[in-house]
């Protein structure tokens, strides 16, 4: 009851217990190392993906998933469509700072946490951007013939572990030195490698309609937010705290879905341009 609103729904948040992320030291660098896992049972990946937006207004902070992670239409994007159809590059501007960010997530077992050693032998959802899903796809079939395949969510032989090295470049959290381990099986102990698996988060959940508000809720929010309507917002410090609390302010927040602003459509979902993909990890979705 605490929770939820009549009006608004259920609060959906996305700091729960269930994630990790890792943290910058004082030198400004960050240092992990996971293993990604296996698919969920009964679930048809060992990945999901979806789209949000995260932009500030005059009636306070706008931080939602999209609806086009659904194949619906969503508010944001047809206002963001039409501003980028005036032709006008000030509201071509705008409609970049409100585009839609992309997000996977992904099962690992956190193997080194040096910020937060707790974590350490625990298995968790990780979120992360495109940067590090061009690198699942690499593993998976490499650039260069000298360069060995791998299954970056398999256990044992065939996988490898994934070492997380992020930078502060231009200000955003960079994560181009991080890179896979040779491959190796996580554990040796074959009990102890299906004890694991079966810690697993259902990553499908992640997506579910359920986690999504309607379309009535969303465009409410943002017309509220962004003035439209002329509504006076009831944002308090305590609500404006937990918006940004909700999705972690790093690079993984910042990444292009593409080079052009991408005005989202219906029609538009992530599997686009994971299409040369999902063959790949159907296969090993299907053989792991």
């Amino acid at each position: 009851m605490e929770s939820a609103s009549p009006t608004e729904g259920a609060k959906k948040s996305y700091s729960d217990d269930t994630y990790w992320k890792p943290e910058l030291d004082k030198t400004g660098n960050g240092y992990a190392v996971v293993r990604f896992l296996p698919t969920p049972e009964n679930e048809e990946m060992p990945w999901v993906s979806y789209f949000d937006h995260g932009f500030q207004g005059p009636g306070g902070w706008y931080i939602e998933k999209s609806l086009t992670t659904l194949g619906k239409q969503d508010p944001v994007s047809e206002y963001n469509t039409q501003l980028w159809n005036t032709g006008i590059e000030a509201n071509k501007e705008i409609a970049r700072k409100q585009k839609r960010r992309l997000h996977y997530v992904s099962n690992v077992y956190v193997i080194s946490d040096p910020k937060n050693p707790d974590n350490e032998g625990k298995v968790f959802k990780y979120r992360y951007g495109k940067k590090i899903f061009e690198q699942l796809k690499e593993a998976i079939s490499p650039a260069f013939d000298d360069e060995q395949a791998i299954n970056p969510f398999d256990l044992r032989g065939e996988g490898a572990n994934f070492k997380i090295k992020i930078r502060k470049v231009d200000g955003y959290w960079n994560y181009d030195k991080s890179e896979f381990d040779t491959p190796a099986p996580l554990f040796d102990d074959e009990n102890q490698l299906n004890d694991i698996n079966n810690q697993t988060h259902s990553l499908s959940e992640v997506i579910a309609p359920s986690e999504f508000k309607t379309y009535e809720e969303l465009k409410e929010k943002l017309d509220r937010v962004l003035g439209l309507t002329g509504t006076v917002s009831n944002a308090t410090a305590e609500s404006v705290a937990e918006d940004l609390d909700e999705v972690p302010w790093s690079n993984v927040n910042t990444e292009s879905v593409a080079e052009e602003p991408v005005i989202a459509s219906a029609e538009s979902s992530p599997q686009v341009e994971e299409d040369d993909a999902m063959d790949y990890f159907k296969k090993l979705a299907s053989d792991s």
